[in-house]
């Protein structure tokens, strides 16, 4: 009988670098939501790829910034477990970028016990010359990494990543049933896809003010309806969040279900309505109810 291997291969690195476009990449489904706008990941999201003889279990992670408040805080918490439990990490970097946001971060990367690759993203983006003194400059400062040219966009040497992180991963049984793409359940991805249309729509601070919490999810053969609240922090971000007679509200609900009958495959009615949660960013309580505090 041929041996299996299973293990957990976390992404790290600076917010905007393509941590979430490579794990959508890697696992051949969209699990976490991307737009350009910094900090769209705000949970340590699993993606699992399945083989008849591996199971590779991928983590996204928010992009590593200074906290500023306790939202931002609850983040930072998520990529510190990511440390913790890697079996293989990944410290995704991109073309023109010096080095990580977060000096301790970084001696974590560069002190690691378990393998690191690290993958110079945005590739297409750049002409050879520039490349290679990248290249170079990367291999001075985390000497312990493999270093991997990509572009996560153009699916580019993407394989190649992935036949090098079986290769390292350990001899393991399974984590999750075979069956399973993901740790998160359904309404996590309702609301994740509301948010990113939120991000993509708005702009200024109200992206980053807003939580989404889905209240009902009932699936039946030919049909899921879903009633979901669009939180805020104050009335005048409300206001903007439903738009003139209700205009951009709609927008959002039309661009969500049109993503939501994709990822589940059949027909979504979905409601949305807005609420006022004042200051639930720094509220730990709340955080918690969203699904952030860890502690």
């Amino acid at each position: 009988m041929s041996e299996h291997k299973a293990g957990f291969v976390n992404i790290v690195g600076n917010p905007n670098v393509g941590k979430s476009t490579l794990m959508n990449a890697l696992i051949g489904e969209k699990l976490s939501i991307i737009t350009s706008k910094a900090q769209t990941t705000r949970h340590r999201i699993f993606g699992i790829v399945n083989g008849d003889d591996f199971q590779v279990v991928f983590s996204d992670t928010p992009g590593i910034i200074k906290p500023a408040y306790e939202l931002q805080s609850s983040m930072m918490d998520f990529v510190k477990s990511a440390f913790e439990d890697a079996d293989v990490l990944i410290y995704m970097v991109e073309i023109g970028e010096k080095d990580l946001k977060d000096e301790a971060f970084f001696a974590k990367i560069t002190n690691s016990k378990v393998p690191v690759l690290l993958l110079l993203n945005k590739i297409d983006v750049s002409s050879q010359e520039v490349l290679e003194q990248q290249v170079q400059l990367w291999k001075d400062k985390v000497p312990n990494a493999e270093i991997y040219p990509i572009s996560a966009l153009q699916n580019f040497n993407v394989d190649t990543v992935f036949n090098r992180i079986l290769e390292l991963l350990p001899e393991s049984p399974a984590f999750y049933p075979k069956d399973q793409i993901t740790d998160k359940p359904e309404r996590f991805f309702v609301n994740e896809t509301i948010r990113e249309k939120i991000l993509i729509n708005y702009s200024k601070e109200i992206p980053y003010a807003v939580e989404v919490e889905t209240e009902e999810f009932l699936e039946d053969e030919n049909i899921i309806r879903i009633r979901s609240v669009i939180m805020v922090e104050r009335d005048t971000q409300k206001g903007i969040i439903i738009g003139h007679k209700g205009s951009a509200l709609k927008r959002v609900g039309i661009q969500a279900r049109k993503d939501l009958e994709k990822f589940f495959g059949k027909q979504v009615h979905i409601e949305i309505f807005v609420k006022v949660n004042k200051n639930w960013r720094s509220d730990q309580r709340q955080l918690k109810r969203f699904g952030y505090n860890q502690k």
